[in-house]
């Protein structure tokens, strides 16, 4: 089991490349880990990612489009 981890201060942000609609995620670097959550639901759950899993996956994402 892991120990949560403080979102207190994280500093949230999302794409520039985000559209207007708001269907977005927002990403904050936490250094170890990433945490994402819904940007239309700030106070809703959050993800939590280690920085190796982040990469690889917005990586697959860049080799996918």
């Amino acid at each position: 089991m892991s120990k949560p981890v403080d979102l207190t201060n994280a500093a949230w942000r999302k794409s520039s490349l985000s559209g207007a609609n708001g269907d977005c995620v927002e990403v904050a670097d936490l250094g170890d880990v990433v945490a994402v959550r819904d940007s239309k639901n700030p106070g809703g759950p959050k993800l939590v990612f280690t920085r190796d899993t982040w990469s690889t996956f917005v990586t697959q994402l860049k080799n996918d489009a």
